[in-house]
């Protein structure tokens, strides 16, 4: 499956769009991973631990937006955007959202 941020794909055009097409990943931060990133933060430096949340929550969207898309029959999924929010009271908790037009390309 063709996945891409831009509205169309050199050399193959659109032939069908079949729908917007979606996937969402919510994850949690468990207490140990805030309390190093705490510390990252005080410190200066990257949060590992946090980044690879952040990864795996994408790539569970894109994964779960895939899944739509092929059982549209699509070949592609142009103009993907990832959005990311934090939510719950305590922002404890991570969501990703990917969003995309299913196509099949000629």
């Amino acid at each position: 499956m063709l996945v891409t941020t831009t509205d169309t794909v050199e050399g193959r055009p659109v032939r069908e769009y079949l729908g917007i097409v979606s996937g969402d990943a919510v994850i949690g931060a468990n207490i140990f991973r805030d309390f190093f990133a705490s510390i990252t933060d005080i410190i200066g430096g990257r949060s590992g631990a946090y980044e690879k949340s952040l990864r795996e929550a994408k790539e569970a969207a894109i994964e779960d937006m895939i899944r739509e898309a092929e059982r549209l029959g699509a070949d592609a999924v142009v103009g993907v955007d990832l959005d990311y929010e934090a939510v719950g009271k305590d922002t404890s908790m991570l969501m990703v959202g990917a969003n995309g037009t299913a196509v099949r390309l000629g």
